[in-house]
């Protein structure tokens, strides 16, 4: 769900849903019961239609990609329920019952039992490949001349991290605020941010690492993408997040199944996270037992 971190990306990631009434959170299924109309098994995936590089409705994320992995793992065919990852997310799809897996959560997230991390990524800074300075750390202080763009997280314009680094150091004025959401009529809202850099109306973006990781290569001009230091900047605001998998908290079950999966098949999952250019720091393995 980088959204979940975009996503903090999420989660960023994703915001806080409101809190769920009792009634309307429903006992999980056993595996064994989670079939379609002719006896096939499904596995019910919650995931945004319009989200790349982590999903799509024409399945061409790399969460998809790893979801199809771990059906066919299953035996099972993948069934989608489609709701944009922004605020009530958890509420409207896994807490319902609509669904039983989300493919991207900060492993922290207390909203879902999550698997153990399948990836570990960063915050990254993106600028012009021919841009005449070099950007290493929030304290360089060439930032403080620069135009830098950042995400705003939710409908009430919340901060993500990289935005609190940089008003702590005093840059305000010379940061500029894109919505994460952005107009869903368009493909990947997110990316307008790296369109930004790459026409020269923003010098530096500090975005989450997944999503520059795909759509830099993209770009008509050459760009830069370089980890953002500190990994944490004290006294705790983390710009590395692990990213794991999560069920209902009470479907221990499906869980233990997809880590398991993850785990036995950990060749294929990281092959997928480079074909997506997903940076990792840190250990790049999903951790043994």
């Amino acid at each position: 769900m980088a959204d979940a971190i975009r996503r903090t990306t999420v989660v960023d990631s994703t915001p806080a849903p409101m809190a769920v009434p009792a009634a309307h959170v429903v006992q999980p299924l056993r595996p064994d019961q989670r079939v379609d109309a002719r006896g096939r098994r499904e596995l019910r995936v919650c995931a945004d239609p319009n989200n790349l590089p982590f999903s799509n409705e024409a399945g061409e994320g790399f969460e998809n990609r790893i979801a199809a992995l771990i059906a066919r793992e299953m035996g099972a065919t993948v069934k989608y329920t489609w709701w944009a990852q922004r605020r009530g997310f958890i509420r409207n799809t896994l807490r319902t019952g609509e669904c039983d897996l989300v493919t991207g959560i900060p492993a922290s997230f207390e909203l879902a039992l999550p698997t153990r991390p399948y990836y570990r990524s960063t915050y990254v800074f993106v600028y012009r490949q021919d841009a005449e300075f070099e950007v290493r750390s929030f304290d360089d202080p060439v930032l403080k001349r620069l135009t830098i763009g950042v995400h705003l997280i939710g409908d009430d314009g919340a901060n993500a991290p990289p935005a609190h680094a940089l008003s702590k150091r005093g840059m305000i004025e010379n940061v500029r605020g894109y919505t994460l959401y952005g107009d869903y009529a368009r493909p990947n809202p997110p990316a307008r941010i790296l369109d930004a850099v790459a026409s020269g109306e923003l010098d530096v973006a500090v975005v989450w690492g997944p999503l520059a990781g795909y759509f830099v290569p993209r770009q008509r001009v050459k760009m830069k993408i370089v980890p953002v230091q500190p990994q944490v900047d004290l006294p705790f605001l983390p710009m590395v997040y692990d990213i794991a998998m999560g069920t209902r908290r009470d479907d221990a079950l499906l869980m233990n199944e997809v880590q398991e999966i993850l785990q036995r098949r950990r060749a294929e999952v990281e092959a997928i996270l480079d074909e997506y250019g997903v940076p990792r720091v840190g250990p790049r393995r999903i951790p043994s037992e």
